[in-house]
Protein backbone atom coordinates (compact mmCIF):
# COMPACT_ATOMS: atom_id res chain seq x y z
CA UNK A 1 0.00 0.00 0.00
CA UNK A 2 2.97 2.30 1.05
CA UNK A 3 4.37 1.55 -2.92
CA UNK A 4 0.97 2.62 -4.48
CA UNK A 5 0.69 5.76 -1.99
CA UNK A 6 4.67 6.75 -2.99
CA UNK A 7 3.79 6.57 -6.77
CA UNK A 8 0.28 8.22 -6.68
CA UNK A 9 2.25 11.13 -5.18
CA UNK A 10 4.92 11.28 -7.01
CA UNK A 11 3.12 10.74 -10.79
CA UNK A 12 0.82 13.67 -9.32
CA UNK A 13 3.51 15.94 -8.15
CA UNK A 14 5.02 15.63 -11.29
CA UNK A 15 1.57 15.85 -13.47
CA UNK A 16 1.26 19.22 -11.22
CA UNK A 17 4.51 19.92 -12.22
CA UNK A 18 3.09 20.23 -15.86
CA UNK A 19 0.21 22.08 -15.10
CA UNK A 20 2.28 24.49 -13.49
CA UNK A 21 4.65 24.80 -16.19
CA UNK A 22 1.46 25.44 -18.58
CA UNK A 23 0.00 28.32 -16.20
CA UNK A 24 4.01 30.39 -15.92
CA UNK A 25 3.61 30.01 -20.04
CA UNK A 26 -0.27 31.27 -20.15
CA UNK A 27 0.15 33.93 -18.28
CA UNK A 28 3.90 35.15 -19.92
CA UNK A 29 1.50 34.91 -23.74
CA UNK A 30 -1.24 36.61 -22.04
CA UNK A 31 1.61 39.71 -20.85
CA UNK A 32 3.03 39.14 -24.31
CA UNK A 33 -0.09 39.50 -26.03
CA UNK A 34 -0.79 42.58 -23.80
CA UNK A 35 2.59 44.23 -24.53
CA UNK A 36 2.17 43.55 -28.09
CA UNK A 37 -1.58 45.13 -28.82
CA UNK A 38 -0.04 48.20 -26.37
CA UNK A 39 3.54 48.85 -27.89
CA UNK A 40 2.80 47.42 -31.58
CA UNK A 41 -0.73 47.21 -32.05
CA UNK A 42 -1.21 43.90 -33.38
CA UNK A 43 -1.49 41.27 -31.26
CA UNK A 44 0.20 37.85 -31.28
CA UNK A 45 -1.57 35.73 -33.96
CA UNK A 46 -3.53 32.72 -32.51
CA UNK A 47 -2.63 33.86 -28.63
CA UNK A 48 -6.45 32.73 -27.48
CA UNK A 49 -6.54 29.74 -28.84
CA UNK A 50 -2.78 29.24 -27.10
CA UNK A 51 -4.29 30.55 -23.86
CA UNK A 52 -7.52 27.78 -24.24
CA UNK A 53 -5.42 25.01 -25.41
CA UNK A 54 -2.90 25.65 -21.89
CA UNK A 55 -5.70 25.94 -19.95
CA UNK A 56 -7.13 22.69 -20.39
CA UNK A 57 -3.29 21.49 -19.53
CA UNK A 58 -3.56 23.28 -16.49
CA UNK A 59 -6.87 22.04 -15.53
CA UNK A 60 -5.93 18.35 -16.88
CA UNK A 61 -3.09 18.28 -15.28
CA UNK A 62 -4.06 19.45 -11.96
CA UNK A 63 -6.64 17.31 -11.31
CA UNK A 64 -4.80 14.41 -9.87
CA UNK A 65 -2.59 16.40 -7.55
CA UNK A 66 -5.91 17.97 -6.15
CA UNK A 67 -7.27 15.23 -5.73
CA UNK A 68 -4.41 13.82 -3.51
CA UNK A 69 -4.72 17.25 -1.34
CA UNK A 70 -8.33 16.75 -0.72
CA UNK A 71 -8.50 20.26 -2.26
CA UNK A 72 -11.89 19.24 -4.60
CA UNK A 73 -15.10 20.68 -3.29
CA UNK A 74 -16.98 18.69 -0.91
CA UNK A 75 -20.60 19.11 0.93
CA UNK A 76 -19.69 17.88 4.36
CA UNK A 77 -22.12 19.96 6.56
CA UNK A 78 -24.50 16.90 7.01
CA UNK A 79 -22.16 13.99 6.57
CA UNK A 80 -19.86 15.71 9.42
CA UNK A 81 -22.61 15.20 11.85
CA UNK A 82 -22.65 11.22 11.26
CA UNK A 83 -21.42 8.51 13.15
CA UNK A 84 -17.72 7.79 11.72
CA UNK A 85 -19.27 3.96 10.44
CA UNK A 86 -21.66 5.72 8.29
CA UNK A 87 -19.07 8.88 7.31
CA UNK A 88 -16.89 5.55 6.18
CA UNK A 89 -19.55 4.34 3.92
CA UNK A 90 -20.14 7.54 2.24
CA UNK A 91 -16.45 7.71 1.63
CA UNK A 92 -16.49 4.51 -0.23
CA UNK A 93 -19.67 5.51 -2.09
CA UNK A 94 -18.10 8.92 -3.19
CA UNK A 95 -14.32 7.15 -4.27
CA UNK A 96 -16.52 3.93 -6.06
CA UNK A 97 -18.40 6.87 -7.71
CA UNK A 98 -15.39 8.94 -8.49
CA UNK A 99 -13.48 5.60 -9.92
CA UNK A 100 -16.61 5.13 -12.31
CA UNK A 101 -16.70 8.70 -13.51
CA UNK A 102 -13.11 9.09 -14.08
CA UNK A 103 -12.59 5.84 -15.73
CA UNK A 104 -15.67 6.62 -18.18
CA UNK A 105 -13.80 10.42 -18.75
CA UNK A 106 -10.95 8.22 -19.50
CA UNK A 107 -12.35 5.94 -21.73
CA UNK A 108 -14.55 8.46 -23.59
CA UNK A 109 -11.60 10.75 -23.69
CA UNK A 110 -9.53 8.21 -25.64
CA UNK A 111 -12.34 7.68 -28.12
CA UNK A 112 -13.37 11.04 -28.82
CA UNK A 113 -9.53 11.68 -29.36
CA UNK A 114 -9.09 9.10 -31.98
CA UNK A 115 -12.07 10.38 -33.51
CA UNK A 116 -10.54 14.19 -33.62
CA UNK A 117 -7.39 12.22 -34.76
CA UNK A 118 -9.16 10.46 -37.76
CA UNK A 119 -11.47 13.50 -38.77
CA UNK A 120 -8.04 15.81 -38.49
CA UNK A 121 -9.83 18.80 -36.27
CA UNK A 122 -7.39 21.72 -36.01
CA UNK A 123 -7.64 25.29 -34.42
CA UNK A 124 -8.88 28.20 -36.56
CA UNK A 125 -6.08 30.00 -36.67
CA UNK A 126 -3.00 28.32 -35.65
CA UNK A 127 -4.04 25.20 -36.78
CA UNK A 128 -3.25 23.15 -33.93
CA UNK A 129 -4.84 19.79 -33.84
CA UNK A 130 -7.28 19.47 -30.97
CA UNK A 131 -6.64 15.52 -30.30
CA UNK A 132 -3.73 15.28 -28.07
CA UNK A 133 -4.96 17.50 -25.74
CA UNK A 134 -8.07 15.25 -25.18
CA UNK A 135 -5.38 12.18 -25.09
CA UNK A 136 -4.08 14.36 -22.53
CA UNK A 137 -7.24 14.85 -20.52
CA UNK A 138 -7.72 11.42 -20.59
CA UNK A 139 -4.12 10.40 -19.37
CA UNK A 140 -4.44 12.50 -16.50
CA UNK A 141 -8.19 11.04 -15.66
CA UNK A 142 -5.84 7.81 -14.59
CA UNK A 143 -3.45 9.95 -11.73
CA UNK A 144 -6.84 10.76 -10.19
CA UNK A 145 -8.54 6.94 -10.50
CA UNK A 146 -5.62 6.22 -8.72
CA UNK A 147 -5.49 8.45 -5.83
CA UNK A 148 -9.53 7.28 -5.60
CA UNK A 149 -8.30 3.88 -5.02
CA UNK A 150 -6.02 4.40 -2.81
CA UNK A 151 -8.77 6.38 -0.71
CA UNK A 152 -11.36 3.74 -1.37
CA UNK A 153 -8.56 0.92 0.20
CA UNK A 154 -8.22 3.34 3.15
CA UNK A 155 -12.02 3.96 4.36
CA UNK A 156 -12.66 -0.17 3.59
CA UNK A 157 -9.28 -0.63 5.57
CA UNK A 158 -10.66 1.56 8.43
CA UNK A 159 -14.02 0.10 8.22
CA UNK A 160 -12.58 -3.72 8.47
CA UNK A 161 -10.50 -2.32 11.68
CA UNK A 162 -13.73 -1.59 13.61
Amino acid sequence: MEQLKKFSSWLNQGFNWVAGAGLVIMLALTVADVIAIKIFSSPIPGAIELVSFLGVVVVAFALGYTQQLKGHIQVEFFVTRLPEKIRDIFGILVSLIGIILFALLAWRSFEYARVLQLAGEVSMTQRIPFYPFVYAIGVCCIPVCLQLLIELIVYVKRMAAK
